[in-house]
């Protein structure tokens, strides 16, 4: 007889669990189940978006695992400290079970406390779960990871995914513990976390959503247009599924699984088949980050390193805020300062504007997006801003720069999204709609938008940056 314990991380949900169901099924006669919450002080001293939307998924999580008779139990403070307190509670601790997470943070974190069960002699137990294909797993034929998606996703398509993990509740209920006397200064800390949040994302977060999100964009017919609607932020042409990913409020074999039953029986899988090589993309850069864990900070491709970067505050600032005079750019940055999440298409334009006609840092616009986007994922993140960059593995040829306006008008044609946020345009003739400095005097009148008081002046000339930025990089090739 022992305890054996499931600890939570990025994988908030009882069902399709991985780490839950091989707990369960490594149970001996009479073993008790204790699930657990560690609170790091390194990743709640900050309060952002992101931690607001992830403190809800978090207090749902408690709330599902309550409605089984057991609680989540919470330790705080340094790993060492807190593991060590655990180790000292539950004496009879017999294995760990986690799943893993690629990040360098939690990779140090997880092999501390690997040597730390060894040394007690607590099995350890990871498992692959929030991703289809882990870090390591799709290799070259020398062994060598990727650096280009086309040739890794021809890999990972022809790879067997895990089905769904199905998780026996009433098994879950007879062994799950219930001792939260014992974790008192945890339970204290998680009352703090939960003072802090908002509330504002109670009916955006959680597995009961995630599930609901996942059948609306099934049977939508969101899904069946996924390749057609997908990078026109007019729409509601996406999943919306990325923070209930980012929180484990559902798991990629439950999204994979379902929409390959959808393609089972409709027969048509143009849209699946787009949106599924999304879930590779999300697979090749959490390769990445795993084998480039110093790329939040430094270029991927080394003789980059030497690129030199704007740190213009003023420019900084039109970008954060939504000012910069182009219509697509600014709607797109106060979407994400209004709501805490920016469409894909629009999240490649503001990174190619801040690091090609703004010349910015991109390590800028990653940190912005970090705090301010409720499905936050680093390696996504990273890899998608060194791509606009030029900068990270298979990224966009530095010579390919996105011009805004062509960007709007091509993705936006009737300025739909454009002046959904950005009201001072809505009397903009179509004509202008993307290019409002165009307008002569009388036009601004008409329109109600004078330029340089209602809206501003676009702050650079995208031609002349553009230029800029090719001699740049010319010079390091």
């Amino acid at each position: 007889m022992g305890t054996q314990i499931v600890w939570f991380r990025r994988d908030l949900r009882i069902h399709d669990n991985k780490a839950l169901y091989y707990a369960l099924e490594h149970l001996k006669e009479d073993d008790k189940l204790l699930l657990l919450y560690h609170i790091h002080p390194d990743l709640t001293d900050a309060f952002t978006k992101r931690h607001d939307y992830y403190y809800e998924a978090l207090y749902d999580h408690v709330q599902k695992i309550e409605q089984q008779g057991g609680s989540l139990h919470f330790i705080t403070g340094s790993v060492e400290d807190a593991f060590q307190s655990l180790f000292s509670i539950v004496d009879d601790c017999t294995a760990i079970h986690l799943n893993v997470d690629d990040t360098p943070f939690a990779r140090e974190r997880d092999r501390f406390v690997q040597q730390l069960a060894d040394k007690q002699n607590i099995r350890y137990h990871d498992y692959t779960d929030a991703h289809l294909q882990g870090a390591q797993e799709i290799v070259k034929k020398d062994h060598s990871h990727y650096q280009v998606f086309t040739p890794y996703y021809k890999q990972w398509i022809n790879r067997t995914k895990e089905r769904p993990y199905h998780i026996d509740l009433s098994q879950l209920r007879d062994v799950i513990q219930k001792r939260t006397d014992d974790f008192t200064e945890g339970q204290k800390q998680f009352g703090t976390l939960m003072q802090k949040k908002t509330g504002i994302w109670k009916q955006m977060a959680g597995s009961d959503r995630a599930f609901e999100q996942l059948q609306a964009f099934i049977t939508n017919g969101i899904l069946t247009s996924y390749n057609s609607d997908r990078d026109r932020p007019d729409f509601d042409g996406t999943s919306r599924l990325s923070a209930y990913l980012r929180t484990g409020a559902i798991s990629p074999r439950t999204v994979y699984a379902a929409v390959q039953e959808y393609i089972d029986e409709s027969g048509d899988d143009e849209g699946a088949n787009t949106f599924i090589q999304e879930l590779a993309w999300r697979d090749f850069y959490n390769m990445i980050y795993y084998h480039y864990p110093t790329s939040k900070d430094e270029e991927i491709i080394s003789k980059y390193q030497q690129l030199q970067w704007s740190y213009d505050e003023e420019r900084y600032h039109h970008w954060q805020n939504g000012t910069t005079g182009f219509p697509i750019v600014d709607a797109a940055m106060r979407q994400l300062n209004e709501i805490g999440w920016m469409h894909n298409r629009l999240r490649m334009i503001v990174a190619s504007f801040l690091t090609k006609d703004l010349q910015l840092d991109w390590r800028l616009g990653e940190r912005y997006f970090q705090d301010h986007l409720i499905d936050y994922d680093p390696a996504s993140n990273i890899g998608g801003w060194q791509w606009a960059a030029s900068t990270g593995t298979d990224p966009v040829p530095y010579f390919r720069i996105f011009n805004p306006t062509r960007q709007s008008e091509r993705f936006d044609p009737d300025g739909t999204f454009i002046t959904s946020y950005l009201p001072e345009l809505k009397e903009v003739p179509l004509a202008f709609i993307h290019e409002p400095s165009k307008m002569s005097e009388s036009e601004q009148e008409d329109a109600h938008c004078i330029i340089g008081s209602d809206y501003p002046k676009p702050i650079v000339s995208h031609q002349e940056m553009r230029q800029k930025t090719l001699e740049r990089f010319k010079e390091i090739q």
